[in-house]
């Protein structure tokens, strides 16, 4: 059994573009791996976004779902150890207690424009002709335009800091989120109730 774990779905996805999700778009998990809660040590929380108010709100938010077992990177890592090898960098985290790690970052940012209508307000069915007429001319009265969403790629991985391996991967899709929290925390709850369902978390 690893000890190791964290929760990170899903949020309805309507296929609307004004509607702001988060779902699981793939995942892989280690064969049989089952992770203990209970038996967690410590647990290292990484997230890459480029703006370092993003990175430190989104480690915030994972680390707030270990339960107090979560490390963030932002006060464990500093410029000496990222300039260690990579063999004394994993010697480390090994000698600190760590069980395992967390990592997030945004992989990429797609761009889609769609059409929206003008607005018509009036049921599609009529009974007289100036309900008719009025109608109509109010939908083709009134201008249509593009919308431009956003959709996020976000890469979370699991990994054993004992063995040395990754027991855990997802990628999930984020459509217009509201700000690094929000999408972070979404993200959060999808993960984490796919690994329950699965099997990979052991409460």
């Amino acid at each position: 059994m690893k000890k190791f774990i964290f929760f990170i779905p899903i949020t309805c996805f309507i296929l609307f573009a004004s509607c702001k999700s988060t779902y699981l778009s793939s995942s892989w998990r280690e064969p049989n791996k089952q992770v203990t809660i209970s038996k967690l040590n410590k647990v290292l929380v990484v997230a890459w976004f480029k703006n370092e108010t993003s990175r430190r709100k989104a480690e915030d938010k994972m680390a707030a779902y270990l339960k107090g077992k979560g490390v963030v990177s932002y006060n464990y890592l500093d410029a000496t150890f990222n300039k260690q090898s990579e063999n004394a960098m994993r010697e480390k985290i090994k000698a600190d207690g760590f069980d395992g790690a967390v990592t997030m970052r945004l992989l990429d940012v797609a761009k889609d424009q769609y059409y929206v209508p003008g607005t018509n307000a009036y049921p599609q069915y009529y009974r007289s002709f100036s309900g008719y007429y009025y109608r109509n001319w109010t939908y083709n009265s009134t201008p249509g335009h593009y919308s431009t969403t956003k959709t996020y790629t976000v890469e979370t991985n699991i990994y054993s800091i004992k063995e040395d391996r990754i027991i855990w991967s997802g990628l999930t899709k984020t459509i217009d989120p509201d700000g690094v929290d929000k999408m972070t925390t979404e993200i959060a709850d999808v993960v984490y109730k796919k690994m329950i369902k699965e099997g990979f978390v052991n409460k």
